[in-house]
C-alpha cells in the first residue's frame, strides 16, 4: 500500500466505515495477490522501489502473462520478465501489445515510468571481455536502464588484447559504477578493479572451453581477485549485477 492508501484506510477505520477485520483484510489483499501458481508481491515496489520482476524460465507462457497482467494493474513502475523466450513474448504481446522484447537480453519489458530521471553524471559502465559475453551484458544493461540509470557499454575488450581496454580508460575513470562481464578465466575484473576507485561488480559467464566448468573457473577467479573493491554475482547473472549497480548508483 502507498502512504496515501494507508492514510485513507486508517481514516475510514477511525470514522467507523471499516471494522478491524475489514481493515486487516484490506492491508493483506493489497500487499500480495494469491494466484493458483504464484503469490504476486505487490508491496515490493514500495519496499524496494521497483515492482516484482518475473523470472520467466521454467514458467509457462500463461503464467508469465498472468503475473504481468497482475503487476500492470497494481503497480506504477516499469515491468520486467527475464530469461524469456520469443515464444513467450509473442504470447504475452497478443494480450498486452504495449510490451516490448529485447532479443539479446531475452527480456520482456515495459518502459512506462515517465518520471524516471537518468543522470548522465552518474553513469553505469558495462564492459565485456568478449563478444560471447554480450547476452549477459545486455541483460545487465536493460535492467540498469529500466531501474532508472544512464548506462554505457564497451564490448570485446578483454585481457587477450589489453590495449583495447586502455582505449576506454577515460570512460572507466568517469563511471560511477562498473560492471565487468567475463568468461574463460575471468581476469578482466581484476584488471579493471586496479584502474578505478569506483565499485566494480564482476559477472562470471559460462563462456569457455571444458576446464572453465561452465563459468566456475571465472567465478573462483573473480572471488579471489587481488584488486580491492570488486564484488561478484552469480554465473550469468546480468540481472543481479544491473540491480546492484543501480542501488549503488542511486546512493547520494
Amino acid at each position: 500500500m502507498t502512504e496515501e492508501e494507508i492514510r485513507e484506510m486508517l481514516l475510514r477505520y477511525k470514522k467507523g466505515e471499516l471494522d478491524e477485520e475489514q481493515a486487516v483484510r484490506q492491508i493483506v489483499s493489497t500487499s500480495f495477490e494469491e494466484m493458483p501458481y504464484a503469490e504476486v508481491d505487490h508491496d515490493r515496489e514500495r519496499r524496494q522501489g521497483f515492482p516484482e520482476v518475473i523470472y520467466a524460465e521454467g514458467k509457462t507462457k500463461e503464467q508469465v502473462l498472468g503475473i504481468l497482467q497482475s503487476l500492470e494493474k497494481r503497480s506504477k513502475g516499469n515491468l520486467m520478465a527475464t530469461r524469456a523466450s520469443r515464444e513467450k513474448y509473442d504470447y504475452v504481446r497478443a494480450a498486452m501489445p504495449e510490451m516490448q522484447y529485447d532479443e539479446e537480453a531475452r527480456m520482456i519489458y515495459l518502459d512506462r515510468d515517465k518520471s524516471v530521471q537518468r543522470d548522465p553524471s552518474h553513469e553505469i559502465l558495462i564492459l565485456t571481455a568478449g563478444t560471447s559475453d554480450i547476452p549477459v551484458a545486455s541483460e545487465a544493461e536493460r535492467t540498469a536502464y529500466l531501474w532508472g540509470n544512464a548506462v554505457r557499454h564497451f564490448y570485446d575488450c578483454g585481457v587477450a588484447g589489453i590495449h583495447r581496454l586502455f582505449a576506454h580508460l577515460p570512460a572507466i575513470q568517469r563511471a560511477n559504477v562498473i560492471i565487468v562481464i567475463a568468461g574463460m578465466e575471468g581476469a578482466l575484473a581484476s584488471v579493471v578493479g586496479g584502474l578505478t576507485d569506483r565499485p566494480v561488480i564482476a559477472v562470471p559467464t559460462s563462456v569457455g572451453y571444458g576446464a572453465s566448468f561452465h563459468g566456475l573457473a571465472a567465478l573462483l577467479s573473480m572471488l579471489n581477485s587481488c584488486a580491492a573493491g570488486v564484488s561478484v554475482v552469480n554465473i550469468d547473472n546480468g540481472f543481479g549485477a544491473g540491480v546492484l549497480a543501480s542501488k549503488i548508483n542511486h546512493m547520494r
